[in-house]
Protein backbone atom coordinates (compact mmCIF):
# COMPACT_ATOMS: atom_id res chain seq x y z
CA UNK A 1 0.00 0.00 0.00
CA UNK A 2 1.45 3.34 -1.11
CA UNK A 3 0.39 6.36 0.96
CA UNK A 4 0.55 9.73 -0.76
CA UNK A 5 0.46 13.03 1.11
CA UNK A 6 -0.49 16.35 -0.44
CA UNK A 7 -0.89 19.68 1.31
CA UNK A 8 -2.19 23.16 0.69
CA UNK A 9 -4.43 25.96 1.85
CA UNK A 10 -7.37 25.01 -0.41
CA UNK A 11 -9.10 28.35 0.08
CA UNK A 12 -11.96 28.72 -2.41
CA UNK A 13 -11.74 25.31 -4.07
CA UNK A 14 -11.19 25.54 -7.80
CA UNK A 15 -10.39 23.20 -10.73
CA UNK A 16 -6.64 23.51 -10.11
CA UNK A 17 -7.07 22.02 -6.63
CA UNK A 18 -9.17 19.14 -7.95
CA UNK A 19 -6.72 18.38 -10.77
CA UNK A 20 -3.79 18.49 -8.32
CA UNK A 21 -5.50 16.00 -5.99
CA UNK A 22 -6.57 13.73 -8.86
CA UNK A 23 -2.97 13.54 -10.10
CA UNK A 24 -1.67 12.98 -6.55
CA UNK A 25 -4.09 10.07 -6.04
CA UNK A 26 -2.77 8.37 -9.19
CA UNK A 27 0.61 7.97 -7.47
CA UNK A 28 -0.62 5.61 -4.76
CA UNK A 29 -3.39 3.72 -3.04
CA UNK A 30 -4.29 6.22 -0.32
CA UNK A 31 -4.29 10.02 -0.48
CA UNK A 32 -4.02 11.97 2.75
CA UNK A 33 -4.37 15.72 2.38
CA UNK A 34 -3.00 18.18 4.91
CA UNK A 35 -5.00 21.40 5.03
CA UNK A 36 -3.07 24.40 6.30
CA UNK A 37 -4.21 26.01 9.51
CA UNK A 38 -5.57 29.55 9.25
CA UNK A 39 -2.52 30.94 11.05
CA UNK A 40 -0.11 29.07 8.76
CA UNK A 41 -1.93 30.21 5.63
CA UNK A 42 -1.90 33.81 6.81
CA UNK A 43 1.80 33.61 7.65
CA UNK A 44 2.92 32.17 4.31
CA UNK A 45 0.23 33.10 1.73
CA UNK A 46 -2.82 35.14 2.69
CA UNK A 47 -5.58 35.28 5.26
CA UNK A 48 -8.03 32.56 4.19
CA UNK A 49 -11.55 33.53 3.26
CA UNK A 50 -12.91 30.24 4.59
CA UNK A 51 -11.96 28.94 8.05
CA UNK A 52 -9.73 25.88 8.36
CA UNK A 53 -12.48 23.46 9.43
CA UNK A 54 -14.62 24.44 6.43
CA UNK A 55 -11.66 24.01 4.07
CA UNK A 56 -10.89 20.59 5.61
CA UNK A 57 -14.55 19.53 5.24
CA UNK A 58 -14.59 20.51 1.57
CA UNK A 59 -11.28 18.80 0.80
CA UNK A 60 -12.25 15.55 2.50
CA UNK A 61 -15.48 15.58 0.45
CA UNK A 62 -13.54 15.36 -2.81
CA UNK A 63 -13.51 11.97 -4.54
CA UNK A 64 -9.71 11.46 -4.73
CA UNK A 65 -9.19 12.23 -1.02
CA UNK A 66 -9.17 9.33 1.44
CA UNK A 67 -8.43 11.44 4.53
CA UNK A 68 -7.93 15.12 5.30
CA UNK A 69 -6.22 16.48 8.38
CA UNK A 70 -5.31 19.91 9.68
CA UNK A 71 -1.59 20.55 9.75
CA UNK A 72 0.48 21.50 12.78
CA UNK A 73 1.22 25.19 13.22
CA UNK A 74 4.65 24.78 14.75
CA UNK A 75 6.38 22.08 12.69
CA UNK A 76 5.15 20.76 9.35
CA UNK A 77 7.32 17.68 9.72
CA UNK A 78 5.33 16.59 12.79
CA UNK A 79 2.43 16.01 10.42
CA UNK A 80 4.68 14.02 8.08
CA UNK A 81 5.86 11.90 11.03
CA UNK A 82 2.23 11.18 11.98
CA UNK A 83 1.04 10.34 8.45
CA UNK A 84 4.19 8.43 7.42
CA UNK A 85 3.70 8.88 3.67
CA UNK A 86 5.67 7.02 1.04
CA UNK A 87 5.32 9.98 -1.32
CA UNK A 88 4.86 13.69 -0.70
CA UNK A 89 3.36 15.51 -3.66
CA UNK A 90 4.01 19.19 -4.25
CA UNK A 91 2.01 21.46 -6.50
CA UNK A 92 3.79 23.34 -9.25
CA UNK A 93 3.51 26.61 -7.29
CA UNK A 94 4.38 25.44 -3.78
CA UNK A 95 7.45 27.17 -2.38
CA UNK A 96 9.12 24.07 -0.94
CA UNK A 97 12.25 22.45 -2.38
CA UNK A 98 11.99 18.71 -2.99
CA UNK A 99 15.58 17.99 -1.90
CA UNK A 100 15.20 19.86 1.39
CA UNK A 101 12.03 17.98 2.30
CA UNK A 102 13.61 14.61 1.46
CA UNK A 103 16.71 15.47 3.51
CA UNK A 104 14.72 16.57 6.57
CA UNK A 105 12.55 13.44 6.35
CA UNK A 106 15.67 11.26 6.21
CA UNK A 107 17.04 13.09 9.26
CA UNK A 108 13.82 12.13 11.07
CA UNK A 109 14.05 8.50 10.00
CA UNK A 110 11.41 8.69 7.27
CA UNK A 111 11.92 7.20 3.82
CA UNK A 112 9.89 9.58 1.67
CA UNK A 113 10.01 10.42 -2.02
CA UNK A 114 9.00 13.96 -3.00
CA UNK A 115 7.40 14.57 -6.39
CA UNK A 116 6.50 17.95 -7.85
CA UNK A 117 3.51 17.89 -10.18
CA UNK A 118 3.18 20.12 -13.21
CA UNK A 119 0.46 22.71 -13.72
CA UNK A 120 -2.77 21.26 -15.09
CA UNK A 121 -5.14 23.38 -17.08
CA UNK A 122 -4.94 27.08 -17.77
CA UNK A 123 -8.36 28.31 -16.76
CA UNK A 124 -8.89 31.77 -15.37
CA UNK A 125 -10.51 29.93 -12.44
CA UNK A 126 -7.38 27.91 -11.58
CA UNK A 127 -6.24 30.08 -8.72
CA UNK A 128 -7.80 31.50 -5.59
CA UNK A 129 -6.44 34.99 -6.27
CA UNK A 130 -7.66 34.82 -9.88
CA UNK A 131 -11.15 34.03 -8.61
CA UNK A 132 -11.02 36.83 -6.05
CA UNK A 133 -9.85 39.34 -8.68
CA UNK A 134 -12.62 38.22 -11.02
CA UNK A 135 -15.22 38.71 -8.27
CA UNK A 136 -13.85 42.17 -7.47
CA UNK A 137 -13.88 43.06 -11.16
CA UNK A 138 -17.51 41.95 -11.50
CA UNK A 139 -18.47 43.88 -8.37
CA UNK A 140 -16.81 47.02 -9.75
CA UNK A 141 -18.80 46.55 -12.98
CA UNK A 142 -22.04 46.23 -10.97
CA UNK A 143 -21.27 49.34 -8.92
CA UNK A 144 -20.46 51.29 -12.10
CA UNK A 145 -23.78 50.22 -13.65
CA UNK A 146 -25.65 51.25 -10.49
CA UNK A 147 -23.98 54.68 -10.48
CA UNK A 148 -24.95 55.22 -14.13
CA UNK A 149 -28.66 54.59 -13.49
Amino acid sequence: MVRVMASGVFDILHPGHVLFLQEAKKLGDELVVVVARDSTAEKFKHKPIMPEHTRKFLVESLKPVDHAVLGHEDDMYRTVEEIKPDIIVLGYDQRFKEEEIEEECRRRGLDVRVIRLKKYGDSDLNGTRKIIYKIVERMEDLYAKDRNR
